[in-house]
Formats: C-alpha cells, structure tokens, sequence
C-alpha cells in the first residue's frame, strides 16, 4: 500500500505503524495555516490568516505588488459569537471594522492606521459584520440574548434592528440601503435544521414590520441570504432537498436553474459565501467533492476539492480553496481565461510521491442505506512492510455531528499516512453535504447510526484487504469523541481510541453546554425524560465499565462546549474500573486546539499512544 518512488531492493522493511519520516509533528501543524475568511472592495482584496505558530488570526491586504499584514501585534480577528463565530470582519469606508479575539468588541482599522475600539460593553460579543455606508451591521450576543445591531463608525452610537428571536445571523443590505435581509431561528431549531429568511423595508427613515419571506412554516433551512446588483434578494434554501440557490421575485420565493447538490456546507459558522449572484458564481459538492462554477456552469479551478469565501472584482473571481495536494490557498481566478493564480498559501511541504491521496468510498450500511468516506493509504517511499502485512487503521469521526470531512491535503493525516497508518476520513449519517435527507437522517439516532456506520466502515475496508481489521483504532473530536467512547463499548472491533474535547455524558452537555447547542441533544437523542434508558445507554461515563480498549483524552481547559469535567470525569470512571487510560489537558485551549506546541504534542502522544498498543 506505500506507492514507494523507487525499487523495493532500495527500501528498509519495517512494520506498518512504525516507519519513520522527517513530516515531524511539529512540521505537520505549521504546515496547517488556513485562512478563514476574504472579502473584495474598491481598496483591494483582503483576508484573514489563522497561523498556529503564533495562535493569531491576522489580517491581510492584497494589491498588485503582493500581500501585506495589517493587524497590530497585541491583536486578533476571531469572533466567538456562538463559541463558533464567523464574520469577524468587513471592508468599511476607508478601512476595516473587526471583532477583536481577546475582548470580542468591535474595531475600526484604517488601511495605514492603528485599530480604534467603537464598542466598549464587555457583556456583549460581536460577529458576522456586514458594511452599510458609515455603519456596520452585526449579531450581537449578551449573556445568551441576541440581536442585530448597526454601530456607526463615527461616534459607536449602537442602533438595534432586529431583536425576539432566539438567534440571528447574516445581516445583509440592499444596494439602495433600503431593504434589510437575515436569519433568524428559535429553539429548538438548529440552523441546518429550521430557520427563516426574513427582512424590513425602509419606511419615511423608519423600518418596517419583520416580513417572513421563507421558512414560516417551519421544515427549512436557510442560509447566506444576499442583495445582487439589482437588489434582488437571493437566499440558499433546502426545502428542495438540497441548499440550492433561490430569488425573491414579484410572485414568491422561486429556485434558480441549480445541480442536484448541496451548495453549502452546515452554517456551523457564520460570514459564509458560497454562491455570488452578481458574479454568477457558485460552490456545491457531490459526493464530498467540492466544485466552482462560473456563470457558464464549467467547473473552475481544476484540482480543487473544497471552495469557501467566494468574492469577485472585474477581473478576477477570488476564493479560499484546498485539493487533494493542495493545503488551504487563496486564489484569484481570471474571468476572461479561468486561470487560478495562487495569491497565498497552497503548497504541500511533501513531495508529490510522499502524499497519499484521499480515495472515495461509498458502502453499505443497512437496509438500502449507504455512507461515506475518504480513504488514505499509508504511503511513504523510505519503506515497505514485511511481505503479506496489512496497515493498522485510524478511523477520523468528524465533529457536529451535522459536519463533514474534506477530501483535501490535511497535513495531520499525512503526519499518520508516513508512518505506516491507513486513514479512513468517516462522512457517517448525519454528515453534511449530501442533501437534508441524509443530513436529517441521525435525529434520534447519534450514537448509534454513526457507530455501526464507524464499524462498518472498519469491516468494509477489511473485507477489501486494504487494511489489518485486528489493528484498528477510532478517533474524533467533540461529536467525533462521543461516537469514539460509544464504538468501544463492550465486544468492540476497535483496539483502541483517540477522544479530543468529546462528549461523554450526554445529559450533563445538555445541562451546562452554551445557548447555540442547548436544545441539540433532544433532536440527536431525545427528550431526556422520556427516553430517559436511551440516554443512559448512550452515556460512556455510565457504561465506563463496558470499555476494554486503551482510550487516550485530550481536553482544552478554557473549553465551554464540552467542559473539562466531562472528560474528568470519565477517565475517572476509566481508572476506578482499571481500564487503561491517559489523558492530556491543555489549561489554556479552549473547543478545538489553536497553540502549535500543543496541536504537536498531542499528535506525538496520539502517536506513542498507538504505537503502544499494536506492540503488544
């Protein structure tokens, strides 16, 4: 399975599991920079870079002459709105407004200045920041009340636009400054689950009543709202099946000429852009492969499997893109040519043959029911393994649940892919990206329907001879963790298991989890009274006792999601059973680990840790 680049004369034996690699620990989380949002105005390109060397999200300015940082050590751009955030920026007139990571409030940035706070209430969190002439529109969160918000750039005066519901996102304005556009949604809907499109009208200087222009009668999603340049509202909507794009015309809400396809992926996030009217630009995915479409419909920017952030000037289209052999990029793609220039980021730090290439699977999971996955084979070409020797294999469960694995270069995988591991990257039921049935398919049944997905999954690949069934190990974070704890309860095939900041009692997240997720547990499990025994048997720090396989926990701290006592605690329900643990916390990581050292430390003892096992 390791695709060596030269004879196997030349090559050391070695066993699977156990090769060596100079892709370090260390060299694997630098190379895994991203970029996470971009926007295009009159004053140039511009885009925000999360680095792990440093734990910052900085700005960037692009022109012509090349990339330029704008953001002041001492700063940040994260919004944590939600604890997931998004839109932590806009181009404004004359610079920038952002949400600054340490305090959450907002700023103004000149393009040649120094950020300048415009708010000061440290109750309140800031994100999704949209321009309006000399405001800024913004969700704006206080101790679990939301609302949307303009702030004037001159003075910070604070103006309220749209407040009742249980949470808001995506303001957006006409052209003409006279129609105001978001989402909101109550609990206990999730965004990918219910929520409505609705909007005011600029009345004699005053808005108007709240319109409902979708979603009312509930049984809908919908996301990325947006005016074209005819003020036209646009809106994805799934009540088709799938996040297509729809318009706001004289006689309803209508579906544009689209693909069969989600083009979006779940709104875990906000500030998202995934199609662009007046460019005529879109994303959707088929079969977890992301496309790019112009406004011929011809896919664009070959080589490319994920497509986020789209924006556009005269010239060129932009986006943030990643492929198979491509980390994060952001590109600029030629209207007239479609030629994709790499403007930051891509590369792969690997040589071409040293990288294993994600191979899609679909398999059978039930009765007429199928899921999915990537699958990466150990490839390194310093090695090969002794003769009739299959690889040991890590199945990656995806946080959510309602998310998705991407089939791009993630150098975290191709940190196990060199050392002799075969990855299975696991879209289970319940993932995202495959149309709402498939979406909506894990209601009630988390914990279950994504474990025999993870087990089938394991026998599939076995029954293919593409890996060692008997050396086998499941990991995940948060959503991913909980299916990790679940998979290895009693006569397991798993030898083994990762949990990152997972969850692993259900009925404690519902009760000390954030507002956002508060209501989550009763859709992916149940009410906790009345399928109370449900919630007991999906509960891995009740049925410690039922887990035989070595488990290794890495907990952030700082985390408000799944709290550290969660994982306190079932590793002390581990020990007093006698189960081998270890655990590894990080006082100052919050849900999903950003400090380089400890993103390292945790894949070297993640590394150690299984390497032990399959020794025995």
């Amino acid at each position: 399975m390791s695709a060596p680049p030269r004879s196997s004369a030349a090559l050391e034996t070695r066993g699977f599991g156990f090769w060596d690699s100079p892709w370090s620990a260390q060299r694997a989380v630098a190379a895994s920079r991203d970029f996470a949002e971009l926007r295009c105005g009159p004053a140039g390109l511009f885009w925000t870079s999360f680095d792990p060397a440093d734990s910052r999200t900085t700005l960037w300015h692009w022109r012509e002459a090349g990339a330029q940082c704008l953001t002041p050590a001492g700063f940040s751009l994260r919004s944590r709105v939600y604890e997931y955030g998004g839109g932590a920026f806009c181009l404004v007139d004359g610079g920038v407004a952002f949400v600054n990571e340490a305090d959450q409030q907002l700023y103004f940035q000149p393009l040649s200045g120094v950020p300048v706070a415009l708010t000061r209430n440290g109750r309140c969190r800031y994100g999704d920041l949209w321009p309006s002439g000399r405001l800024v529109l913004a969700v704006e969160e206080e101790q679990g009340d939301h609302r949307l918000i303009a702030v004037a750039l001159d003075d910070g005066q604070r103006q309220v636009l749209a407040e009742g519901a249980d949470f808001y996102a995506a303001p957006r304005i006409s052209p003409d400054g006279r129609t105001l556009a978001w989402i909101e949604w109550n609990r206990p809907a999730q965004p990918w689950t219910e929520s409505r499109l609705c909007l005011r009208r600029l009345q004699d200087g005053a808005w108007g009543t709240v319109e409902i222009v979708a979603g009312g009668e509930g049984g809908e999603s919908l996301q990325q709202p947006c005016f074209d340049a005819e003020g036209r509202l646009h809106c994805l909507s799934d009540r088709n099946g799938w996040w297509q794009p729809w318009r706001l015309h004289a006689d309803g809400f209508l579906p544009l000429p689209a693909r069969q396809a989600d083009h979006a992926s779940a709104p875990w996030q906000m500030g998202a852009s995934n199609h662009l009217p007046e460019a005529g630009l879109r994303t959707w995915l088929e079969n977890g492969q992301g496309y790019l479409a112009g406004p011929s419909g011809e896919p664009l920017a070959s080589g490319y499997s994920r497509f986020r952030q789209l924006a556009a000037d005269p010239r060129c289209y932009y986006c943030i893109a990643a492929g198979p052999e491509s980390t994060s990029a952001v590109l600029a793609i030629d209207r007239a040519s479609g030629a994709a220039q790499v403007l930051a980021g891509g590369g792969t730090g690997l040589p071409p043959e040293e990288i294993s290439r994600p191979r899609p699977l679909r398999f059978a999971v039930g009765a007429g029911e199928w899921a999915n996955a990537f699958f990466y084979p150990p490839c390194n070409g310093r090695y090969q393994a002794p003769e009739g020797q299959r690889p040991p294999l890590l199945v990656f469960c995806h946080g959510g649940p309602t998310s998705a694995c991407q089939p791009v270069l993630d150098p975290r995988i191709q940190f196990w892919t060199q050392r002799g591991f075969a990855v299975a990257d696991l879209d289970y039921r319940g993932s995202s990206g495959y149309g709402r049935a498939y979406r909506q398919r894990l209601a009630g049944g988390w914990g279950e329907l994504d474990v025999d997905d993870a087990k089938a999954l394991l026998r599939h690949l076995g029954e293919l001879g593409w890996v060692d069934p008997a050396r086998a190990f499941i990991r995940g974070s948060s959503a991913g963790g909980f299916t990790t704890l679940l998979a290895l309860l009693g006569d397991t095939p798993f030898s083994g298991g990762a949990s990152y900041y997972g969850v692993s009692d259900p009925l404690v997240l519902r009760e000390k989890t954030h507002k956002f997720e508060a209501d989550y547990l009763d859709w992916l499990i149940g009410d906790p009274e009345r399928d109370a025994e449900r919630y007991r048997q999906r509960s891995a720090v009740l049925r410690a006792r039922e887990i035989a396989a070595p488990l290794i926990f890495f907990q952030g701290g700082l985390d408000a999601v799944v709290v550290p006592e969660q994982t306190a605690s079932m590793v002390s329900a581990l020990r007093e059973a006698g189960q081998r643990v270890e655990c590894h916390l990080y006082p100052e990581e919050r849900h999903g680990f950003r400090q380089a050292a400890n993103l390292a430390h945790a894949l070297e003892a993640e590394l150690e840790f299984y390497r032990g096992v399959i020794s025995l």
